[in-house]
């Protein structure tokens, strides 16, 4: 399987979450060609999972994420996709991976074609399993809700991986707490609109939102302590149509990430006390209403199956190639599988960034502004070794359990 083409394929070609007809066909024919002995699709409407059972032994499930993002790319590759869709409003959107998914899908059919070509050396049972919806909607858990383990073998094991812009050929995962819970909402406050020469007859949503904003900024830097982790981001903010009309109602979308739940109900409780507060300090006509999107639990990778793992993975690279990535203030909901299933999850980070790049931006203390993030226009992989190390990383630690 050529995978650095099936890559660029899947770069050039995104799809936003529930959405992936294309590349959950691309994925259900890859996997029949490898003569697994199930593939079963549209699951959760357009997921995928594969089943090679090969004798008796433990059941490895292995998971990779589908969904691209409404993002506009701006990397300059011959690849770079050009896609827009309509979004769930009807709105036009660009759309682009610009978190890499495209390399874990690649990734894992490699591992897949790997692990059928090498069956005489192991035996149980892969469940390689592909994700609708990370991005938005929580697939891993409509998945399961949509009777995945009533379809699928229930797993011994739960492993996956993410790309990072950490350099090329890395891997490694952080035991415990590895990845943030996240509590999304969009938030509606309302106002009284009227004519821009008289703001004296309305009550204005946009003032209304700017201290709400400004507001918002106060609860992890006043109420959480230092030694705590938390993020509050207001990242849409929409309101009005015209200058010299002031609008009826303004929208916040908001994000929360915390790693405790004591801390994720202190900084929910205060997210909703300062917008209930500001709306009423403002003279609102009613209530701001307040509606939760994304939801995921804190991802907790199971100390015992980390730590065999990273002693596969510098056993396979080197010990001076194991990232520790430390807990991330980013979300997954992988943890939803293992958590349905009642068993361990190891989910760990893939170096995806051009190791000279990054250790230049490091000696020049520029890797904020030199070195594109998961979710930038500019995020751009290296396809080599970054599919490599991916597709090596999931052989070697699914053989970890296979017998």
């Amino acid at each position: 399987m050529d995978l650095e083409a099936l890559y660029r394929d899947l770069h050039a070609h995104p799809e936003l979450a529930f959405t992936e007809h294309r590349t959950a066909g691309i994925v259900a024919d890859r996997l029949t060609q490898l003569g697994l002995d199930e593939v079963h699709t549209g699951i959760a409407t357009t997921g995928v999972v594969g089943i090679l059972r090969n004798g008796d032994g433990p059941t490895v499930l292995l998971r990779a994420d589908m969904d691209a993002l409404p993002v506009r790319e701006q990397t300059g590759l011959p690849w770079a996709s050009t896609q827009t869709v309509a979004d769930e409003a009807g709105n036009a959107v660009p759309l682009m991976h610009a978190c890499g998914h495209d390399i874990h899908i690649t990734c894992l059919l490699g591992a897949v074609e790997a692990l059928t070509a090498a069956r005489d050396e192991w035996s149980g049972t892969l469940v390689a399993l592909f994700q609708p919806a990370e991005e938005h909607g929580g697939g891993a858990q409509v998945m399961v809700d949509d009777g995945l383990y009533e379809k699928v073998p229930v797993p011994d094991v739960v492993l996956g991986q993410h790309v990072l812009p950490q350099p090329a050929g890395m891997v490694g995962a952080h035991s415990g707490p590895a990845m943030a819970a996240v509590d999304t909402m969009e938030v509606t406050l309302h106002g009284r609109g009227g004519h821009g020469s008289q703001p004296h007859t309305t009550i204005d949503p946009v003032v209304m939102a700017a201290a709400t904003v400004m507001r918002l900024q106060t609860v992890v830097s006043r109420e959480i302590a230092p030694q705590e982790t938390a993020v509050v981001t207001v990242g849409s903010l929409h309101a009005g149509t015209k200058n010299n009309i002031i609008a009826a109602e303004a929208t916040l979308g908001i994000s929360v990430r915390s790693f405790n739940e004591e801390v994720r109900q202190h900084v929910l409780d205060g997210v909703h006390r300062i917008i209930a507060a500001e709306s009423q300090a403002s003279g609102a006509p009613k209530a701001p209403d307040m509606e939760w999107g994304e939801r995921y639990p804190v991802t907790v990778n199971d100390p015992e199956a980390t730590a065999r793992v990273n002693a596969a993975f510098a056993a396979e690279f080197g010990e001076e190639q194991v990232l520790e990535p430390g807990a991330l203030s980013g979300s997954e909901d992988v943890g939803n599988l293992a958590t349905a299933a009642g068993v361990p999850l190891v989910y760990w980070m893939l170096g995806g960034a051009d190791p000279e790049v990054v250790r230049n931006a490091v000696a020049a203390g520029t890797v904020e502004t030199d070195i594109p993030t998961n979710h930038s226009p500019f995020f751009a992989p290296l396809p080599q070794p970054t599919i490599d190390t991916g597709v090596r990383a999931l052989v070697v630690a699914a053989r970890e359990w296979l017998g």
